[in-house]
């Protein structure tokens, strides 16, 4: 009998070890340095990277949204969860002690009894007490128990750095709503000064319509103008009024109860942010390092799927007492030792197949994993490359915006001296008023990238953990 076990037990160690643990390829080779040109500056190490931006108001709303976000809680009890499951994972690893105690009443109904119900004619009734004290452990032989521990331990680390992950994009979508909410309130303002200076124009036209010395179509062309830049108005208006909404669901709170504060939207400034080394992108992005985390859960799953293969030994003692009345229920105290051994010889291929099962989980968790340091590659260099092709269009922007302005002063004074005709002055006016709102779109942009490269660089968090 113990050479078949031993026989058995070598083929069950052989056929759980015939199949290799999977080599896990390093993560794809980080260039040397950025394609798209950057700042050098030291500011993307900030963890209060929104700071930066010049509003105080928007450190308020950042402060609030931590605080009131449902997300973020959300993703806090998710970490809680985690943190128990470890615990439950980590358990078999000691063992597990048990007391109990019964009392048991039984009567017979009919007939003589039985040996184990010492019944007589006098007293049809057994009553019988017990308690024992039980403690039973598996072995660990194989790693499985440790490995299902490690794996939940990995689990909770990747659910912290999603916590990190959901944080850094609820707070980048605050900054995001704050200043597109500002700039439609600068684009309102301009409208509405359009609108205004449109109306003075009109008023112009009419009075030299009515000296006769407009036509009728130049009165016509300047109505259809103000009417235009009014109909901008409530689209205008919208747009505002649903960025207010966006960002106070972000901040867990209903838009009548939104605050803005008093920052106006040419106050808002972007920082000269640092890029840092792609190589040193690892360990600045929660969501590379909760790809890392998973994966590293991965291959403690196929340690646990390999040792499911193998023999188990199971250790359990047991101390106990009994008696046919209460008061003497631990005057005859016993104890027990038991060792079992258990191994599995068929069960249809499902353990291999639970084997196979992790390892394939593991390849697409390494695949995700690859490709969550691209996808960061990637982001810095878009937030770069949008960050320096909007430098250089404000530049010459700036420059239109001041020819747009200055020629539309020129033919509204020429036309009011009667020395230029109205569709000169018509074409200066559309062209300032676009390019008054072009010069919002751009400063938005503009801030928009820095809060893209701030986000894309992890927006300050590190962490020291070993890379597979």
């Amino acid at each position: 009998m113990n050479l078949s076990l031993s026989v058995l037990t070598a083929c069950l160690l052989l056929s759980a070890c015939s199949q290799p643990l999977p080599h896990n390829s390093p993560a794809p080779i980080p260039p040397s340095s950025w394609q798209s040109p950057h700042a050098l500056a030291s500011q993307a190490g900030s963890r209060q990277w929104w700071s930066h931006f010049s509003s105080t108001d928007l450190d308020r709303l950042i402060t609030q949204a931590r605080t009131s976000s449902y997300d973020l809680a959300a993703a806090v009890a998710r970490v809680q969860q985690a943190r128990a499951s470890a615990v439950i994972a980590g358990a078999p690893l000691m063992p597990e002690v048990k007391f109990g105690s019964s009392a048991n009443r039984e009567k017979l109904l009919r007939g003589k009894g039985y040996s184990q119900l010492d019944a007589s004619d006098d007293n049809k009734a057994v009553a019988y007490f017990d308690a024992n004290l039980s403690a039973s452990y598996e072995v660990d032989f194989w790693g499985g128990k440790s490995a299902a521990r490690d794996s939940a331990v990995q689990a909770l680390k990747a659910s912290e750095f999603d916590q990190a992950t959901v944080e850094l994009t609820l707070l980048s979508s605050v900054a995001n709503s704050y200043v597109q909410t500002l700039a439609f309130n600068e684009q309102l303002r301009i409208a509405r000064l359009n609108l205004a200076n449109a109306q003075s124009v009109m008023h112009v036209v009419q009075t030299r319509y009515d000296a006769g010395s407009a036509t009728a179509e130049e009165l016509a062309q300047q109505k259809s103008l103000v009417a235009s830049q009014q109909r901008q108005l409530p689209l205008v208006e919208q747009q505002a009024q649903e960025a207010r909404i966006t960002l106070a669901v972000l901040l867990g709170q209903p838009v009548q109860s939104l605050v803005l504060g008093n920052t106006a939207f040419d106050q808002l400034q972007w920082p000269s942010i640092g890029s840092g080394l792609p190589s040193e992108l690892l360990t600045r992005r929660p969501d590379i390092a909760s790809a890392e985390a998973r994966l590293a859960a991965a291959a403690a799953d196929i340690r646990v799927a390999r040792a499911a293969m193998l023999p188990g030994l199971t250790l359990s003692a047991s101390l106990g007492s009994g008696s046919d009345r209460f008061s003497d229920v631990l005057r005859s105290p016993f104890y027990s030792l038991t060792a079992g051994l258990a191994a599995p010889i068929f069960n249809n291929g499902r353990l291999s197949a639970e084997r196979d099962k992790a390892t394939a989980h593991q390849q697409e968790l390494l695949q995700t994993y690859r490709g969550s340091i691209i996808n960061a590659f990637a982001d810095v260099e878009k937030a770069l490359n949008s960050a320096s092709g909007l430098d250089q269009q404000r530049h010459w922007q700036d420059e239109e915006l001041k020819q747009a302005q200055q020629a539309f002063d020129i033919a509204e004074h020429r036309y009011k001296a009667g020395a230029e005709i109205l569709l000169t002055v018509l074409e200066t006016q559309r062209t300032l008023y676009q390019a008054q709102d072009q010069n919002v779109q751009l400063r938005l942009a503009r801030l928009q990238a820095s809060i893209a490269l701030y986000k894309a660089l992890g927006g300050g968090w590190q962490v020291d953990i070993p890379h597979l």
